[in-house]
Protein backbone atom coordinates (compact mmCIF):
# COMPACT_ATOMS: atom_id res chain seq x y z
CA UNK A 1 0.00 0.00 0.00
CA UNK A 2 1.26 3.47 -0.88
CA UNK A 3 0.79 5.96 1.96
CA UNK A 4 1.34 9.71 1.80
CA UNK A 5 1.80 11.61 5.07
CA UNK A 6 1.75 15.42 5.10
CA UNK A 7 3.46 16.85 8.18
CA UNK A 8 6.77 15.67 9.66
CA UNK A 9 6.07 16.59 13.28
CA UNK A 10 5.88 14.05 16.08
CA UNK A 11 2.63 12.52 14.80
CA UNK A 12 3.88 12.32 11.22
CA UNK A 13 7.23 10.88 12.29
CA UNK A 14 5.60 8.26 14.53
CA UNK A 15 3.23 7.20 11.74
CA UNK A 16 6.06 7.07 9.19
CA UNK A 17 8.19 4.98 11.53
CA UNK A 18 5.43 2.47 12.30
CA UNK A 19 4.04 2.10 8.79
CA UNK A 20 7.41 1.89 7.03
CA UNK A 21 8.52 -0.78 9.54
CA UNK A 22 5.53 -2.83 8.40
CA UNK A 23 6.78 -2.71 4.82
CA UNK A 24 4.39 -0.02 3.58
CA UNK A 25 5.51 2.39 0.85
CA UNK A 26 5.57 5.72 2.74
CA UNK A 27 6.05 9.23 1.30
CA UNK A 28 6.47 12.09 3.79
CA UNK A 29 5.79 15.71 2.73
CA UNK A 30 6.87 18.73 4.79
CA UNK A 31 7.97 22.34 4.27
CA UNK A 32 10.96 21.98 6.64
CA UNK A 33 13.88 20.69 4.56
CA UNK A 34 16.24 20.25 7.54
CA UNK A 35 13.67 18.14 9.37
CA UNK A 36 13.21 15.91 6.32
CA UNK A 37 16.97 15.40 6.05
CA UNK A 38 17.12 14.19 9.65
CA UNK A 39 14.20 11.84 9.12
CA UNK A 40 15.74 10.38 5.95
CA UNK A 41 18.74 9.30 8.04
CA UNK A 42 16.48 7.43 10.48
CA UNK A 43 13.81 5.94 8.23
CA UNK A 44 13.77 4.18 4.90
CA UNK A 45 11.13 6.42 3.30
CA UNK A 46 10.80 8.91 0.46
CA UNK A 47 10.55 12.57 1.50
CA UNK A 48 9.32 15.53 -0.57
CA UNK A 49 10.00 19.14 0.40
CA UNK A 50 7.11 21.58 0.03
CA UNK A 51 3.64 22.58 1.22
CA UNK A 52 1.04 19.84 1.61
CA UNK A 53 -1.57 22.31 0.35
CA UNK A 54 0.20 22.64 -3.01
CA UNK A 55 -1.23 20.58 -5.87
CA UNK A 56 2.15 20.70 -7.62
CA UNK A 57 3.98 19.33 -4.57
CA UNK A 58 1.39 16.61 -4.02
CA UNK A 59 1.66 15.55 -7.67
CA UNK A 60 5.44 15.50 -7.35
CA UNK A 61 5.03 13.23 -4.31
CA UNK A 62 2.81 10.87 -6.32
CA UNK A 63 -0.68 11.68 -5.06
CA UNK A 64 -2.15 10.04 -8.17
CA UNK A 65 -0.78 6.66 -7.06
CA UNK A 66 -1.64 6.97 -3.34
CA UNK A 67 -3.97 4.58 -1.48
CA UNK A 68 -4.00 6.28 1.92
CA UNK A 69 -3.57 10.00 2.63
CA UNK A 70 -2.85 11.35 6.13
CA UNK A 71 -2.53 15.10 6.81
CA UNK A 72 -1.13 15.87 10.28
CA UNK A 73 0.55 19.29 10.09
CA UNK A 74 -0.06 21.88 12.85
CA UNK A 75 -2.38 23.81 10.50
CA UNK A 76 -6.05 22.77 10.24
CA UNK A 77 -6.34 24.66 6.95
CA UNK A 78 -3.39 22.88 5.32
CA UNK A 79 -4.65 19.49 6.48
CA UNK A 80 -8.18 20.06 5.17
CA UNK A 81 -7.05 21.51 1.83
CA UNK A 82 -4.61 18.64 1.35
CA UNK A 83 -7.35 16.07 2.03
CA UNK A 84 -9.78 17.82 -0.31
CA UNK A 85 -7.11 17.80 -3.05
CA UNK A 86 -6.43 14.10 -2.41
CA UNK A 87 -10.12 13.36 -2.90
CA UNK A 88 -9.93 14.84 -6.39
CA UNK A 89 -7.21 12.30 -7.16
CA UNK A 90 -9.50 9.49 -5.94
CA UNK A 91 -7.35 8.53 -2.97
CA UNK A 92 -9.32 5.76 -1.27
CA UNK A 93 -8.84 6.74 2.41
CA UNK A 94 -8.26 10.26 3.76
CA UNK A 95 -7.41 11.26 7.35
CA UNK A 96 -6.92 14.78 8.74
CA UNK A 97 -5.76 16.07 12.10
CA UNK A 98 -7.64 19.19 13.25
CA UNK A 99 -7.58 21.21 16.48
CA UNK A 100 -10.70 23.36 16.10
CA UNK A 101 -13.66 22.05 18.13
CA UNK A 102 -16.03 23.32 15.42
CA UNK A 103 -15.46 20.14 13.43
CA UNK A 104 -16.68 17.94 16.29
CA UNK A 105 -19.73 19.85 17.54
CA UNK A 106 -23.02 18.09 16.80
CA UNK A 107 -25.33 19.70 14.28
CA UNK A 108 -22.70 21.83 12.55
CA UNK A 109 -22.20 21.47 8.76
CA UNK A 110 -18.45 20.90 9.05
CA UNK A 111 -17.97 17.18 9.62
CA UNK A 112 -16.23 14.16 8.13
CA UNK A 113 -18.96 13.33 5.61
CA UNK A 114 -19.45 16.91 4.35
CA UNK A 115 -15.70 17.35 3.91
CA UNK A 116 -15.23 13.97 2.25
CA UNK A 117 -12.75 12.85 4.91
CA UNK A 118 -12.84 9.35 6.41
CA UNK A 119 -11.40 10.29 9.81
CA UNK A 120 -11.06 13.67 11.53
CA UNK A 121 -8.97 13.47 14.67
CA UNK A 122 -8.20 16.05 17.34
CA UNK A 123 -5.16 15.32 19.54
CA UNK A 124 -6.75 17.38 22.32
CA UNK A 125 -10.04 15.45 22.28
CA UNK A 126 -8.18 12.14 21.95
CA UNK A 127 -6.04 13.12 24.94
CA UNK A 128 -9.11 14.07 26.99
CA UNK A 129 -10.65 10.69 26.16
CA UNK A 130 -7.47 8.93 27.32
CA UNK A 131 -7.30 10.95 30.56
CA UNK A 132 -10.91 10.05 31.39
CA UNK A 133 -10.22 6.37 30.74
CA UNK A 134 -7.17 6.45 33.01
CA UNK A 135 -9.18 8.28 35.69
CA UNK A 136 -11.69 5.43 35.90
CA UNK A 137 -8.99 2.76 36.22
CA UNK A 138 -7.18 4.55 39.03
CA UNK A 139 -4.73 1.73 39.85
CA UNK A 140 -3.57 1.21 36.26
CA UNK A 141 -0.87 3.20 34.47
CA UNK A 142 -2.10 2.17 31.02
CA UNK A 143 -5.37 0.92 29.54
CA UNK A 144 -6.13 -0.36 26.03
CA UNK A 145 -9.53 -1.64 24.89
CA UNK A 146 -10.29 -4.26 22.23
CA UNK A 147 -13.27 -6.15 20.82
CA UNK A 148 -15.51 -3.11 21.15
CA UNK A 149 -14.40 -2.55 24.75
CA UNK A 150 -15.20 -6.10 25.92
CA UNK A 151 -11.50 -7.00 26.27
CA UNK A 152 -9.20 -4.71 28.26
CA UNK A 153 -5.41 -4.80 28.61
CA UNK A 154 -4.29 -2.98 31.77
CA UNK A 155 -0.81 -2.15 33.04
CA UNK A 156 -0.08 -2.20 36.79
CA UNK A 157 2.99 -1.39 38.90
CA UNK A 158 3.88 -4.16 41.38
CA UNK A 159 4.92 -2.79 44.76
CA UNK A 160 6.79 -4.62 47.53
CA UNK A 161 3.64 -5.41 49.54
CA UNK A 162 1.76 -6.95 46.64
CA UNK A 163 0.62 -10.54 47.40
CA UNK A 164 1.85 -11.79 44.02
CA UNK A 165 5.51 -10.86 44.67
CA UNK A 166 7.65 -13.99 44.60
CA UNK A 167 4.95 -16.14 43.03
CA UNK A 168 5.31 -17.86 39.68
CA UNK A 169 2.45 -17.37 37.24
CA UNK A 170 1.36 -21.00 37.59
CA UNK A 171 0.94 -20.43 41.35
CA UNK A 172 -1.58 -17.60 40.83
CA UNK A 173 -4.91 -19.41 40.90
CA UNK A 174 -8.34 -18.26 39.74
CA UNK A 175 -6.98 -15.33 37.75
CA UNK A 176 -9.80 -14.12 35.45
CA UNK A 177 -7.30 -13.02 32.84
CA UNK A 178 -3.86 -13.58 31.36
CA UNK A 179 -0.64 -11.89 32.46
CA UNK A 180 0.60 -11.12 28.96
CA UNK A 181 3.81 -9.26 29.82
CA UNK A 182 6.16 -8.34 32.62
CA UNK A 183 8.30 -5.21 32.27
CA UNK A 184 11.49 -5.53 34.32
CA UNK A 185 13.75 -2.52 33.95
CA UNK A 186 14.07 -1.93 30.21
CA UNK A 187 13.22 -5.54 29.34
CA UNK A 188 9.83 -6.78 28.14
CA UNK A 189 9.23 -10.41 29.15
CA UNK A 190 6.53 -12.54 27.53
CA UNK A 191 5.99 -14.79 30.56
CA UNK A 192 5.48 -18.52 30.88
CA UNK A 193 4.10 -20.46 33.85
CA UNK A 194 7.45 -20.72 35.62
CA UNK A 195 8.24 -16.99 35.50
CA UNK A 196 8.01 -15.15 38.84
CA UNK A 197 6.76 -11.66 39.60
CA UNK A 198 9.17 -9.36 41.42
CA UNK A 199 8.70 -6.11 43.32
CA UNK A 200 9.27 -3.19 40.96
CA UNK A 201 7.91 -5.07 37.96
CA UNK A 202 5.20 -3.66 35.77
CA UNK A 203 2.75 -6.21 34.45
CA UNK A 204 0.13 -6.16 31.73
CA UNK A 205 -3.03 -8.22 32.20
CA UNK A 206 -5.67 -9.02 29.54
CA UNK A 207 -9.14 -9.61 30.95
CA UNK A 208 -12.84 -9.24 30.25
CA UNK A 209 -14.23 -5.82 31.08
CA UNK A 210 -16.68 -7.30 33.57
CA UNK A 211 -13.86 -9.17 35.36
CA UNK A 212 -11.62 -6.15 36.07
CA UNK A 213 -12.88 -5.70 39.63
CA UNK A 214 -12.40 -9.39 40.51
CA UNK A 215 -8.92 -9.40 38.94
CA UNK A 216 -7.86 -6.27 40.84
CA UNK A 217 -9.00 -7.74 44.18
CA UNK A 218 -6.73 -10.73 43.60
CA UNK A 219 -3.71 -8.39 43.42
CA UNK A 220 -4.92 -5.93 46.09
CA UNK A 221 -5.52 -3.26 43.46
CA UNK A 222 -8.57 -1.08 44.01
CA UNK A 223 -9.65 1.19 41.18
CA UNK A 224 -12.39 3.67 41.98
CA UNK A 225 -13.84 6.85 40.55
CA UNK A 226 -11.88 9.80 42.00
CA UNK A 227 -13.84 12.09 44.31
CA UNK A 228 -11.49 15.08 44.40
CA UNK A 229 -9.46 16.07 41.32
CA UNK A 230 -7.03 18.91 40.61
CA UNK A 231 -6.41 19.83 36.96
CA UNK A 232 -3.29 21.94 36.39
CA UNK A 233 -3.69 23.91 33.17
CA UNK A 234 -6.86 25.51 31.85
CA UNK A 235 -6.15 25.04 28.15
CA UNK A 236 -8.22 22.96 25.74
CA UNK A 237 -7.37 19.59 27.30
CA UNK A 238 -7.80 20.83 30.86
CA UNK A 239 -11.19 22.43 30.18
CA UNK A 240 -12.44 19.38 28.23
CA UNK A 241 -11.54 17.04 31.08
CA UNK A 242 -13.00 19.42 33.69
CA UNK A 243 -16.33 19.58 31.83
CA UNK A 244 -16.57 15.80 31.63
CA UNK A 245 -15.67 15.36 35.29
CA UNK A 246 -18.10 18.04 36.40
CA UNK A 247 -20.82 16.25 34.44
CA UNK A 248 -19.89 13.03 36.30
CA UNK A 249 -20.36 14.79 39.64
CA UNK A 250 -16.66 14.88 40.58
CA UNK A 251 -15.28 17.67 42.81
CA UNK A 252 -12.88 19.49 40.44
CA UNK A 253 -10.36 22.30 41.01
CA UNK A 254 -9.10 23.77 37.74
CA UNK A 255 -5.78 25.61 38.22
CA UNK A 256 -4.81 28.30 35.68
CA UNK A 257 -2.22 31.04 36.24
CA UNK A 258 -3.47 33.40 33.50
CA UNK A 259 -6.10 35.78 35.00
CA UNK A 260 -7.87 36.43 31.69
CA UNK A 261 -8.16 32.71 30.99
CA UNK A 262 -9.56 32.21 34.49
CA UNK A 263 -12.36 34.70 33.80
CA UNK A 264 -13.33 32.85 30.63
CA UNK A 265 -13.14 29.47 32.37
CA UNK A 266 -15.31 30.59 35.29
CA UNK A 267 -18.14 31.33 32.86
CA UNK A 268 -17.99 27.78 31.46
CA UNK A 269 -18.58 25.90 34.71
CA UNK A 270 -21.28 25.59 37.36
CA UNK A 271 -19.60 23.53 40.07
CA UNK A 272 -15.92 23.40 39.09
CA UNK A 273 -13.76 25.76 41.18
CA UNK A 274 -11.36 27.76 38.99
CA UNK A 275 -8.19 28.78 40.84
CA UNK A 276 -6.00 31.62 39.59
CA UNK A 277 -2.61 30.39 40.76
CA UNK A 278 0.53 28.63 39.57
CA UNK A 279 0.58 24.83 39.62
CA UNK A 280 3.98 25.05 41.31
CA UNK A 281 2.80 27.22 44.23
CA UNK A 282 2.60 24.59 46.97
CA UNK A 283 1.08 26.88 49.62
CA UNK A 284 -1.87 27.90 47.41
CA UNK A 285 -2.55 24.32 46.36
CA UNK A 286 -2.29 23.01 49.93
CA UNK A 287 -4.83 25.62 51.03
CA UNK A 288 -7.21 24.08 48.48
CA UNK A 289 -6.49 20.53 49.68
CA UNK A 290 -4.22 19.08 47.00
CA UNK A 291 -2.76 16.81 49.70
CA UNK A 292 -6.18 15.12 49.85
CA UNK A 293 -6.58 14.80 46.07
CA UNK A 294 -7.43 11.41 44.60
CA UNK A 295 -6.05 12.53 41.24
CA UNK A 296 -3.93 15.38 39.87
CA UNK A 297 -3.91 15.94 36.10
CA UNK A 298 -1.12 18.19 34.79
CA UNK A 299 -1.87 19.33 31.23
CA UNK A 300 -0.21 22.72 30.71
CA UNK A 301 1.74 23.45 27.51
CA UNK A 302 5.04 23.02 29.38
CA UNK A 303 6.57 19.57 29.94
CA UNK A 304 8.71 20.98 32.75
CA UNK A 305 5.72 22.52 34.55
CA UNK A 306 3.71 19.32 34.14
CA UNK A 307 6.47 17.10 35.52
CA UNK A 308 7.26 19.39 38.46
CA UNK A 309 3.62 20.01 39.40
CA UNK A 310 2.96 16.25 39.33
CA UNK A 311 5.97 15.52 41.53
CA UNK A 312 4.96 18.33 43.89
CA UNK A 313 1.43 16.95 44.21
CA UNK A 314 2.69 13.42 44.85
CA UNK A 315 5.16 14.72 47.44
CA UNK A 316 2.33 16.36 49.39
CA UNK A 317 0.11 13.28 49.36
CA UNK A 318 -1.93 13.21 46.14
CA UNK A 319 -2.80 9.59 45.38
CA UNK A 320 -2.26 9.54 41.61
CA UNK A 321 -1.04 11.89 38.88
CA UNK A 322 -1.54 11.94 35.12
CA UNK A 323 1.04 14.03 33.28
CA UNK A 324 0.96 15.44 29.78
CA UNK A 325 4.31 15.14 27.98
CA UNK A 326 5.21 16.18 24.43
CA UNK A 327 8.33 13.98 24.27
CA UNK A 328 7.20 10.32 24.05
CA UNK A 329 10.81 9.18 24.56
CA UNK A 330 10.66 10.65 28.09
CA UNK A 331 7.73 8.44 29.13
CA UNK A 332 9.71 5.37 30.38
CA UNK A 333 11.97 7.64 32.47
CA UNK A 334 9.08 9.44 34.17
CA UNK A 335 7.84 6.27 35.85
CA UNK A 336 11.15 6.05 37.71
CA UNK A 337 10.59 9.58 39.03
CA UNK A 338 7.30 8.56 40.63
CA UNK A 339 4.89 9.83 37.98
CA UNK A 340 2.04 7.33 37.67
CA UNK A 341 0.81 7.98 34.12
CA UNK A 342 2.51 9.96 31.35
CA UNK A 343 0.55 10.65 28.17
CA UNK A 344 1.61 12.30 24.93
CA UNK A 345 -1.28 13.91 22.98
CA UNK A 346 0.56 13.38 19.71
CA UNK A 347 1.28 9.73 20.48
CA UNK A 348 -2.32 9.16 21.57
CA UNK A 349 -3.54 10.71 18.29
CA UNK A 350 -1.02 8.75 16.21
CA UNK A 351 -2.11 5.49 17.82
CA UNK A 352 -5.76 6.29 17.07
CA UNK A 353 -4.84 6.85 13.42
CA UNK A 354 -2.88 3.59 13.32
CA UNK A 355 -5.84 1.67 14.74
CA UNK A 356 -8.08 3.16 12.05
CA UNK A 357 -5.57 2.47 9.27
CA UNK A 358 -4.99 -1.12 10.31
CA UNK A 359 -8.67 -1.80 10.86
CA UNK A 360 -9.25 -3.47 7.50
CA UNK A 361 -8.73 -7.10 6.58
CA UNK A 362 -7.58 -9.68 9.10
CA UNK A 363 -6.03 -7.14 11.47
CA UNK A 364 -8.95 -5.60 13.34
CA UNK A 365 -7.01 -3.30 15.65
CA UNK A 366 -3.51 -2.54 16.91
CA UNK A 367 -2.39 -0.55 19.94
CA UNK A 368 1.14 0.52 20.80
CA UNK A 369 1.65 0.45 24.55
CA UNK A 370 3.48 3.50 25.89
CA UNK A 371 4.89 1.70 28.91
CA UNK A 372 6.61 -1.10 27.00
CA UNK A 373 8.36 -2.05 23.79
CA UNK A 374 5.34 -4.05 22.63
CA UNK A 375 2.02 -3.93 20.82
CA UNK A 376 -1.36 -5.58 21.17
CA UNK A 377 -2.89 -6.89 17.96
CA UNK A 378 -6.52 -7.89 17.51
CA UNK A 379 -6.84 -10.07 14.42
CA UNK A 380 -9.30 -12.42 12.76
CA UNK A 381 -8.31 -16.09 12.38
CA UNK A 382 -8.04 -16.86 8.63
CA UNK A 383 -10.03 -19.63 6.98
CA UNK A 384 -7.18 -22.14 6.73
CA UNK A 385 -7.10 -25.84 7.49
CA UNK A 386 -4.47 -25.47 10.22
CA UNK A 387 -6.85 -23.27 12.24
CA UNK A 388 -9.94 -25.47 11.94
CA UNK A 389 -11.01 -26.33 15.52
CA UNK A 390 -7.44 -26.56 16.77
CA UNK A 391 -6.43 -26.45 20.45
CA UNK A 392 -3.97 -23.71 21.37
CA UNK A 393 -1.53 -26.24 22.85
CA UNK A 394 -1.23 -27.76 19.37
CA UNK A 395 -0.35 -24.45 17.71
CA UNK A 396 3.31 -23.49 17.40
CA UNK A 397 2.72 -19.87 18.40
CA UNK A 398 5.52 -17.43 17.41
CA UNK A 399 8.14 -16.67 20.06
CA UNK A 400 7.68 -13.27 21.68
CA UNK A 401 3.88 -13.43 21.49
CA UNK A 402 1.11 -14.56 23.83
CA UNK A 403 -2.65 -14.86 23.40
CA UNK A 404 -4.64 -12.76 25.87
CA UNK A 405 -8.27 -13.33 24.84
CA UNK A 406 -10.52 -14.88 22.19
CA UNK A 407 -13.76 -13.38 20.90
CA UNK A 408 -15.78 -16.27 19.48
CA UNK A 409 -17.39 -16.10 16.06
CA UNK A 410 -21.08 -15.28 15.97
CA UNK A 411 -21.87 -15.16 19.70
CA UNK A 412 -19.23 -12.57 20.53
CA UNK A 413 -18.39 -14.40 23.76
CA UNK A 414 -15.02 -13.46 25.25
CA UNK A 415 -12.90 -16.40 26.39
CA UNK A 416 -9.77 -16.18 28.53
CA UNK A 417 -7.70 -18.95 26.92
CA UNK A 418 -5.93 -22.00 28.26
CA UNK A 419 -3.94 -24.63 26.39
CA UNK A 420 -7.09 -26.67 25.76
CA UNK A 421 -9.06 -23.75 24.31
CA UNK A 422 -10.08 -24.39 20.69
CA UNK A 423 -10.02 -21.68 18.02
CA UNK A 424 -11.57 -21.66 14.57
CA UNK A 425 -11.66 -19.37 11.52
CA UNK A 426 -13.24 -15.94 12.03
CA UNK A 427 -12.58 -15.94 15.78
CA UNK A 428 -10.93 -12.70 16.90
CA UNK A 429 -7.69 -13.07 18.86
CA UNK A 430 -6.18 -10.41 21.12
CA UNK A 431 -2.41 -11.02 21.03
CA UNK A 432 0.33 -9.28 23.00
CA UNK A 433 3.69 -9.34 21.22
CA UNK A 434 7.07 -7.66 21.26
CA UNK A 435 7.77 -5.39 18.32
CA UNK A 436 10.36 -7.88 17.07
CA UNK A 437 7.64 -10.56 16.87
CA UNK A 438 4.97 -8.53 15.04
CA UNK A 439 6.09 -9.70 11.59
CA UNK A 440 6.13 -13.35 12.69
CA UNK A 441 2.62 -13.07 14.16
CA UNK A 442 1.23 -11.46 11.01
CA UNK A 443 2.91 -14.10 8.83
CA UNK A 444 1.63 -16.91 11.07
CA UNK A 445 -1.96 -15.77 10.60
CA UNK A 446 -1.60 -14.66 6.96
CA UNK A 447 -4.13 -15.82 4.38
Amino acid sequence: MRIMIVGAGKVGYHLSEKLSAEGQDVVLVDSDKAKLRRIEKDLNILTVHGSGASVRILEEAGIQHTDLFIAVTDSDEVNLIACIVSKQYRVKTRIARVRSEDFFAQGLPLCESSLGIDLLISPDIAMADEVMKMSIHSEAFEVAEFAGGHVVVLGYAVNQGNPCVGLSLQMIKKLPGVIVAIIRGAKTIIPRGGDCIEAGDKMYIATRKEDISEMEKLFNFESRIPRKVFIIGGGIIGSLVAKRMEKAGIDVRLVEKNPDSCENLTEQFKNTIVLNCDGLEASDLLDEGIDQADLVISVTDSDTANILSSLLAKHHGAKKCITRITRPDFIPMLGKLGIDVALSPRLVAANMILRFVRGGGKIVSVASLMGSDAEVIELKVPDKKQFQNVALKDLHFPAGAILGAIVKTGKGDVIIPSGNTVIKPDDNLVIFCTKAAIGAVESFFAE
